[in-house]
């Protein structure tokens, strides 16, 4: 009878957010078995013998755990009201101005086997995000182009880190690749605008590549292809692991195959290659990477202003290293820091001139994340950053000419997420940053919000002030400080994602403002520099992606309508700049055959024409590029579980596609400047390829990275 007296009744009653009550919740005494469940008026009642003050804590799946202090002998009957959690599926995500590619992702567009298994995009992560909408796919380049921006205006970051020089050397009018193989990475992140405070130096977007943080299992994968050969190699511990490639391509055999538009001396080759190696702690994850890739080139170039082809070889090397830790420093506090190191180098020979550059670029950064409760998180960070860019130009017999520049910018940014509930969440960010190449300070706000309108659809609305430096074409020979670009991004976004299902439509408008001018044909040493130049951008995006409706088959339809206009560069007036095609259209499919363990793969783009300058005609920028066309296959198959038969072919149609003009300086004998187009290297581009993985599991194989 004494013991019945020590025990304690404790009572109450669990709700949610309307004061509906909850059953199925567990309650109980931290640290000990005294506890129950709530039947389903919301109730429970059990029974302790502990006294003193005690932790309870109230718990379901799907909602915020609660915890309250109680001192056992002056307990009463109490009402608990618990949050359903933010990290349900249900839950709002803000969507405005980001695509994301991810298995653990709640929005993933793109998933990560989307970058090399679309047709067309060759292995090439910007060949892939060229099918996303908002990107102008630029034939002559192969680098990205986001709503209205040029190239310099995408910032690329490997684990958080910057990355100074994202894609391959390439000659005038040549496309280029971006340097990073997407084996390595678990997930990406394409910003469009509108991103978060902590990414700053870039004016339409920043793309956000992660590496795996642990592999499953020991894996050689062994690739032989018509452009050269790649080994890759994953050994895992106990605690540790190291992850590298390598690759050798040589596109010369293939050439002398397939016919090209260009007269090359020595066609491109490239030997290349990377590694991570991860290390786990008792709280956290140390990740090393580094990229080192070696390449030349010789190619002789028509030019309308000479009889002859202008030669053009080009040697470049670079090297990217970067370190990164994500830890834990208590239960809701974490840190992540990193530090990153470019270093590249072009000698360049344009007939008997010589352009020889260095560009030594370093980052480090320092991030703290705090939980503050499951539904308010904040974050604050700083960051340096270190560029040093040398050029050295010399003409046939003479002594040449040094110029470039050295820029130190340091950067601030905080950042809070809220979610005031299940269906309405919110972001507010400030960034800060000031160079020593510009000597200013800018403050560039961040603000986004995102409603729940049904189970499946959402609305976002994003802005965000976004400041860059001119790029090093401007830096290296202005003679007197330049100042920061500018931009302001206003999104309103509606998102649709049922099981296998997403359609998204996104409005934006951005204004640029002090962008570059100059008052010669190209810039150069003595080009009179101001930040006088305005502009805008202004378009719809939609995406819609299905892969349930049909069995094994996978699809998805963007189209893009932009409006934007420049005066900026050496522009005459306010135009359309010439890497805009009003009308981008993209088709992508991918369809298993089971019975003949084949996966096919079709992608067809399209845009509108371009405009160019037609020193012919009285009106500036008057003239237009015929439409864009470019219809690709692929077809991998597998001939056994871990054995590939990979093959495509680019543009099948053979479209002779145009993507503007050069006009000689000075007019022919007739009073008319003579021109040439800018075409495509090569009518068509055949890949066929064999890849071969010997895992532990001995099932795994490429065919998500084809």
């Amino acid at each position: 009878m004494q013991f019945a007296w020590s025990q304690k009744i404790i009572t109450g009653k669990v709700v949610n957010e309307k004061d509906m009550p909850l059953s199925g919740v567990n309650v109980y005494i931290e640290g000990t078995y005294d506890g129950n469940i709530t039947d389903e008026k919301g109730e429970f009642v059990f029974t302790t013998e502990v006294t003193g003050k005690q932790i309870l804590k109230v718990t379901l799946l799907g909602y915020e755990t609660l915890t309250k202090e109680i001192t056992i002998e002056n307990y009463s009957f109490q009402s608990y009201r618990i949050l359903q959690s933010v990290n349900t599926i249900e839950a709002v995500v803000i969507s405005a101005g980001t695509i994301k590619a991810g298995d653990n992702s709640k929005i993933s567009t793109l998933k990560p086997m989307d970058i090399v298994t679309t047709a067309g995009a060759v292995g090439d992560i910007v060949g892939a995000l060229e099918t996303m909408p908002g990107v102008n796919a630029v034939g002559e380049s192969g680098r990205l182009f986001v709503r209205g921006g040029e190239a310099g205006e995408t910032q690329t970051f490997v684990d958080g880190i910057r990355v100074a020089q994202p894609y391959g050397a390439s000659p005038g009018n040549v496309p280029t690749r971006g340097r990073f193989s997407p084996f390595l990475f678990k997930g990406i992140t394409f910003s469009t605008g509108g991103y978060s405070a902590e990414f700053g130096d870039a004016l339409s977007s920043v793309l956000l590549l992660n590496t795996i943080d642990e592999p499953t299992q020991n894996q050689t994968d062994i690739s032989i292809m018509s452009v050269g050969a790649g080994l890759g190699k994953t050994k895992k511990w106990t605690n540790n692991s190291l992850t590298i490639n390598t690759s050798y391509i040589n596109l010369q055999p293939y050439y002398n195959l397939a016919p090209q538009n260009l007269d090359w001396n020595k066609a491109p080759q490239t030997l290349a290659g990377e590694a991570v190696f991860r290390q786990k702690f008792k709280k956290g994850l140390l990740k090393v990477y580094t990229a080192y890739d070696f390449s030349e080139m010789n190619v002789n170039q028509k030019d309308i202003n000479f009889s002859e082809k202008i030669q053009f070889g080009l040697t470049n090397k670079n090297l990217y290293s970067n370190a990164s830790f994500k830890g834990n420093i208590t239960d809701g506090l974490q840190v992540q820091t990193g530090l990153s190191f470019g270093f590249g180098t072009n000698q360049i020979g344009i007939n008997f001139d010589k352009i020889n550059n260095v560009e030594r670029a370093l980052h480090y950064k320092f991030k703290l994340r705090q939980t503050i409760t499951g539904r308010i998180k904040w974050l604050a960070g700083t960051e340096f950053f270190h560029t040093n860019f040398d050029e050295k130009y010399t003409a046939l017999n003479s002594n040449g000419i040094a110029y470039g520049y050295q820029n130190n910018s340091f950067a601030y940014f905080t950042e809070l997420e809220v979610f005031l509930s299940t269906k309405l969440a919110f972001n507010a960010g400030l960034r800060s940053s000031n160079a020593t190449v510009v000597g200013q300070r800018t403050w560039e706000p961040r603000a986004s919000i995102a409603y729940k309108m049904a189970a499946k659809s959402q609305l976002s609305l994003a802005y965000g002030n976004f400041n860059q430096l001119p790029n090093s074409d401007y830096l290296k020979f202005a003679s007197t400080p330049l100042e920061f670009e500018k931009t302001n991004h206003y999104i309103l976004n509606y998102l649709y994602n049922d099981k296998g299902k997403m359609f998204r439509a996104e409005a934006y408008y951005k204004d640029y403002d002090q962008l570059i001018k100059y008052n010669t044909s190209l810039p150069q040493y003595n080009s009179n520099f101001s930040n006088s130049g305005t502009g805008y951008a202004k378009g719809i995006d939609l995406f819609w992606r299905d892969s349930k409706t049909v069995k094994n088959l996978d699809y998805w339809i963007t189209y893009s309508f932009i409006d934007s206009k420049r005066d900026y560069r050496n522009y005459e007036t306010q135009a359309t700049p010439t890497f805009v095609a009003n009308h981008n259209f993209s088709l992508v499919t991918k369809y298993f055959i089971e019975k003949w363990k084949s996966q096919l793969g079709t992608s067809y783009t399209f845009n509108s024409g371009r405009p160019y300058d037609n020193p012919n005609e009285v009106t500036f920028m008057n003239g237009k590029t015929k439409c864009y066309n470019n219809l690709s296959l692929s077809w991998a198959y597998l001939l056994s579980q871990q054995k590939i038969l990979f093959f495509s072919i680019t543009n099948v149609i053979g479209s002779t596609n145009v993507f503007g003009y050069q006009y000689a300086n000075v007019p022919d004998s007739n009073g008319i400047y003579q021109r040439q187009p800018i075409t495509q290297a090569a009518d068509r581009f055949f890949f066929v390829g064999f890849f071969w993985t010997i895992s532990d599991s001995k099932k795994e194989n490429q065919l998500n990275q084809l």
